[in-house]
């Protein structure tokens, strides 16, 4: 459940990030373009977080593989997640807008996270992800 909340949480941090960075350029916010840009890295990370495959399949540096590999406990997730959320909680220093929505969701992910820690439930990566052993099918 988890990882699919993760998901509709990029799909959302990559939707509002690009209507806010548009809609804040014609209306000439700077903090909200900053905020909508954070929101749009954030969804770049967690399509490398959620979707392990893509760690092969496209070319990146090594230090930025060991820090995505870094995020692989249910905590580190949470804790991640939370950052990112709290990011985007702060947006509303520049005003309210549909960047709370992706903080809302973020922030439920880091907490389905933080509970299946709190469980000691393993994270179970999806194949359809690519994860539970698709990677290493492909090398």
């Amino acid at each position: 459940y988890h990882s699919r909340i993760g998901i509709l949480s990029m799909i959302l941090c990559f939707a509002l990030g690009i209507a806010n960075i548009v809609s804040s350029l014609f209306t000439l916010r700077i903090v909200i373009t900053i905020f909508a840009v954070l929101c749009l890295v954030s969804g770049f990370i967690i399509v490398f977080v959620e979707i392990p495959l893509l760690l092969r399949i496209c070319p990146t540096s090594s230090g930025f593989d060991a820090a995505i590999r870094r995020v692989s406990t249910n905590y580190m997730r949470a804790g991640a997640y939370g950052v990112m959320g709290a990011l985007q909680f702060i947006s509303i220093v520049g005003g309210a807008t549909s960047l709370v929505a992706a903080a809302v969701f973020l922030t439920i992910t880091a907490i389905c996270y933080l509970l299946a820690g709190l469980k000691g439930q393993a994270f179970v990566g999806s194949k359809t992800l690519g994860g539970a052993g698709v990677a290493q099918m492909i090398v």
